[in-house]
């Protein structure tokens, strides 16, 4: 399961799942903590009508989960034709307050009068291991709060007379063989249990009087703060506002948020406006207040694989800032600027990724490599930076934002880039490629190695440092002349790359990798051949494109990364191909690039969330669901095409 909608104000993160559930709730940094228990419950939503209790996760449900154009509300619509009712929500995290709010409407199908009770459930995991937390009734405010130490989650919700929660229950989670206080809620009735320690969850009902011509209307929050005080005021200001209130304060940010780029975003066709907009607000949920862009909230992938996409990988997040960019958007650029300043090796490089807290994130990468020692890095993550450094530069002409950076940021990355070649073969030292996966000197670190020092040798100049150009830029011309080495003449294409032996043999590495085009298409066309690239391109569409019946072009030749099982071909990647759309509109094949538009919104979620992957016989999505990286690139490439 994806999250079709993920909310949020760069503090508070609600994702929610394909049934319009809560499953995600990181705070107080985007994608730092996940307070809920991802990787077995969400939060569940009942109802009792006629003696009937349902859930709303239950088969009879049909539910769809959208979010509106102009702003991140979400648009969910939650009917059960057998017992005739129908639930509306507009769901928001709050722009000033560090709260999700959640407004349903209660609508009975058969025009007759109801009494419908509405059960909200809540599962939350602050301590490690769901232990040590606490949840109780609060009977002064009637509300129930959750909290650990310095992490307090207040749930509060009334109906549209003013009535809050008539009945609650609190109890123990997945600990002592205990499923949830959650079952507790299916004869309609609560025990009122105000307490309890451990592994927590809750449950309180609301009572609701409907018609065919009354439709009753639920208000319904959670608010996280420091301490059970600091959530009380947040909850009395939203109280005393209303959440109609709220939820047009936060429509209306959201409307001047994106007007920032709205000039360029009109000339799009009418058709591609609304996927441009969503994709900008889907980076705008994963970008923290303090910097760090998050690959992907998604948690789902916990329950399959070791580690979730919540990091800070240098790389997605550069390129996630290049479209803002490109639309005028200053903020998130120059805080993501200062978060890899503030968290840059000594050395001068990024590491392989980060926590949006700027600790170091998990690895894979050894210190290790044969008989040397290596440093444990992605090399293209940090020059993609400095690259961007100098995007940002010519299309905001903050001089005195980029000079800020040069002494402490600018120069020891690019000295570093300078350093850390090869004296035999005059490129880059090996690192680990884009993927992740293999340690050689690839096509595409050498192309973003190269367009990182070009810009570096610019910037010294802008500020006056000339012995710095001088030598980033003899550094630059030295690798463009030693690329020829990555063409193999018997494959017609650029290799991924190779592996400088002891004995100063190369290794080489001749898999088909679209980055291998892409890299030097994108960033170092003048240190790369025109018909290398060219060839690299046409042997991947002969290759790669549209070779399975979902479509799209995987990473490279034998990928096997989530690929099912029974498939003998790897799975596309909205990425990789629309970086061959980019490639169409270079060279004016407008037509080719517009088909492979339209594939990419065609294999969307309905909400307009794009995946990391797809199944190349169904065109399902696979892994995270949304991922920031997809979004960007379809931002660039709808960017390409008015050009």
């Amino acid at each position: 399961m994806g999250r079709p909608v993920i909310l949020g104000n760069g503090s508070l993160t609600v994702g929610l799942d394909e049934q319009g559930l809560v499953h995600d709730f990181y705070y107080p940094y985007v994608g730092l903590d996940n307070l809920t228990t991802a990787r077995s419950m969400h939060h569940k939503i009942g109802v009792w009508v006629d003696g009937i209790f349902s859930w709303i996760d239950s088969v009879n449900w049909q539910i769809s989960v959208d979010f509106e154009p102009n702003a991140l509300v979400s648009r969910i619509d939650m009917t059960n034709q057998k017992l005739g009712l129908r639930l509306m929500c507009a769901d928001f995290v709050d722009n000033e307050f560090n709260a999700f709010c959640r407004r349903i409407t209660v609508q009975s199908l058969s025009g007759e009068k109801r009494s419908v009770r509405l059960f909200m459930h809540q599962v939350f995991e602050i301590s490690r291991r769901g232990r040590g937390d606490t949840a109780m009734y609060v009977p002064e405010e009637n509300y129930i709060l959750d909290y650990k130490g310095r992490c307090a989650l207040l749930v509060y919700a009334q109906d549209g007379r003013g009535n809050g929660f008539d009945q609650f229950a609190v109890g123990n989670y997945g600990i002592e063989g205990k499923d949830g206080t959650f079952e507790d809620a299916e004869d309609g009735e609560l025990s009122g249990n105000a307490v309890e320690h451990g592994g927590v969850d809750s449950v309180g009902r609301l009572s609701l009087e409907i018609s065919g011509e009354y439709n009753a209307s639920v208000d319904y929050w959670i608010v996280a703060a420091d301490s059970q005080w600091d959530a009380q005021k947040i909850h009395d200001k939203i109280k005393a506002d209303g959440l109609q209130k709220r939820i047009a304060d936060t429509r209306t940010w959201w409307n001047d948020w994106l007007n920032i780029g709205n000039s360029k975003l009109q000339n799009l066709p009418e058709g591609l406006r609304v996927p441009a907009k969503k994709s900008l607000m889907v980076i705008k949920a994963h970008t923290d207040a303090r910097g760090g862009v998050i690959a992907s909230c998604d948690s789902s992938i916990y329950n399959y694989g070791r580690d979730y996409y919540s990091y800070v990988w240098p790389r997605d997040g550069a390129l996630a800032m290049w479209p803002l960019i490109r639309l005028g958007y200053a903020d998130e650029p120059k805080k993501f600027f200062e978060f890899c300043r503030d968290s840059m090796h000594p050395g001068g490089y990024m590491a392989h990724k980060y926590q949006p807290d700027r600790a170091i994130g998990s690895t894979w990468h050894p210190l290790i490599h044969g008989k040397h020692n290596e440093l444990a890095i992605q090399e293209d993550e940090t020059a993609i930076v400095i690259a961007m450094l100098g995007e940002y530069l010519d299309a905001s002409g903050d001089k005195e934002f980029v000079s800020s950076l040069y002494t402490t940021f600018i120069q020891p990355m690019s000295n570093f880039m300078a350093d850390f070649r090869d004296e035999s073969t005059h490129l880059p030292h090996a690192s680990y490629d884009l993927w992740e996966e293999k340690f050689l000197t690839t096509t595409y670190t050498t192309a973003t190695v190269y367009r990182a020092l070009i810009t570096a040798a610019r910037l010294a100049d802008t500020f006056e440092f000339p012995d710095d150009a001088v030598r980033w830029r003899n550094v630059a011309d030295d690798i463009a002349d030693h690329t020829d080495i990555l063409f193999n003449q018997e494959m017609g294409s650029l290799a991924k790359g190779f592996l400088l032996q002891d004995d100063g043999a190369l290794q080489f590495d001749d898999t088909l990798d679209v980055s291998s085009a892409y890299g030097p298409m994108m960033f170092a066309g003048k240190a790369f051949k025109t018909e290398y690239i060219s060839k690299t391109l046409e042997a991947i569409e002969n290759t790669l494109h549209n070779q399975t019946p979902s479509g799209g072009t995987p990473r490279y030749e034998g990928d096997r990364y989530f690929t099912p099982e029974n498939s003998i071909r790897s799975n596309p990647w909205p990425v990789t191909t629309m970086w061959l759309a980019q490639y169409y509109l270079q060279t004016n094949r407008y037509d080719e690039a517009g088909k492979i538009v339209d594939w990419v919104l065609d294999h969307a979620l309905p909400s307009g969330v794009l995946s990391e992957q797809l199944n190349p016989t169904t065109g399902e999505p696979i892994s995270v669901t949304p991922l920031v990286w997809s979004h960007a690139e379809l931002i660039s490439t709808l960017l390409d095409s008015q050009q």
